[in-house]
C-alpha cells in the first residue's frame, strides 16, 4: 500500500463528498414527501387511491434504480414533446435528474415503512384524543405521527444509508461525486485497490455518522429511554 498515494487520494474524494450529500439529503427528503402521500393514499379507503399507490410501490421497487435512472435520463430525452415542454430545463440536467430518479425510488420503499408505522399506532391512543376533544388533524399531528415516526425510525434509517450508497449510481450519467471522482482517478492512474478502499472508507465514515444521528433521534423520541433510574430504599442501617 502507497500511503501517500491513500492520502492524496483520500483529498481528492473528499471534494465530493457535498455533491454526495446533496443527492442523499434532496432525494430523501422529497422521497419522504411523496411517501407520506403514498402511504396516506394506501390507508385511504378508497379503491382508485389504494390502487394508484400499490402500482407505483410495486412498479418502483420491483425495477433496479440503475435501470429508473437510465429510463429518466436517457429515455424521456426521445420524446419530442419532452424536450419541447417547460420541464426540459430540469430533464436535461444529469443531477436532477439522478434526484428525480432517487426521490421515486426511495418513495416506494419509504411509503411501505410509513403505513406500517402509523398502523403500529394503538387504536386506543388515538380514541383518548379523540374523547379529550381534539380534531381528526390535531389528533394526527400530536398522536399518530409522532409515534408512527418513533415505531419506523429503526426501518427508515437503513432505507437513508440505502440511498446514501445508491447515490453511487449518479456516477453513470455524468455526476462526479464520490464514486463517479474516484472512477476518474481510477482511469488515470489504474490503481482501483487503492482508490476503491478510500472511497468505501468515505461512505461508511458517512453512514456510521447518520446511524448514530438517528440513535440519538430515536432516543429524544422515546420518553422511556429517558427515565431517571429509580432510587433505591435505604436501609435502616445505612441511615446512621
Amino acid at each position: 500500500m502507497d500511503f501517500v498515494f491513500l492520502y492524496e487520494t483520500f483529498v481528492t474524494l473528499i471534494s465530493a463528498i457535498p455533491t454526495t450529500l446533496q443527492l442523499a439529503a434532496t432525494s430523501v427528503a422529497m422521497g419522504t414527501v411523496l411517501a407520506l402521500g403514498l402511504a396516506l393514499c394506501r390507508l385511504s379507503g378508497i379503491a382508485p387511491l389504494d390502487w394508484f399507490a400499490r402500482a407505483y410501490i410495486f412498479v418502483f421497487r420491483g425495477t433496479p434504480l440503475l435501470v429508473q435512472i437510465f429510463l429518466i435520463y436517457y429515455g424521456l430525452s426521445q420524446f419530442r414533446g419532452v424536450r419541447r415542454s417547460m420541464f426540459w430545463f430540469i430533464l436535461r440536467d444529469p443531477y436532477w435528474c439522478a434526484i428525480i430518479a432517487l426521490m421515486l425510488c426511495t418513495a416506494a420503499y419509504s411509503a411501505e415503512i410509513i403505513r406500517g408505522g402509523l398502523l403500529s399506532v394503538p387504536h386506543g391512543q388515538v380514541e383518548a384524543g379523540r374523547a379529550c376533544g381534539m380534531s381528526r388533524f390535531l389528533v394526527f399531528r400530536r398522536i399518530v405521527m409522532p409515534l408512527a415516526i418513533r415505531q419506523s425510525l429503526p426501518a427508515y434509517s437503513n432505507e437513508i444509508i440505502s440511498m446514501v450508497k445508491a447515490t453511487s449510481l449518479a456516477s453513470i450519467i455524468t455526476i462526479m461525486e464520490v464514486t463517479g471522482v474516484a472512477a476518474k482517478l481510477i482511469s488515470e492512474t489504474y490503481r482501483a485497490i487503492e482508490v476503491f478502499i478510500v472511497a468505501g472508507a468515505i461512505y461508511l465514515a458517512i453512514n456510521f455518522v447518520l446511524a448514530r444521528i438517528v440513535v440519538l433521534i430515536e432516543y429524544r423520541l422515546s420518553p422511556h429511554l429517558r427515565q431517571a433510574p429509580s432510587l433505591q430504599p435505604i436501609a435502616a442501617g445505612e441511615m446512621k
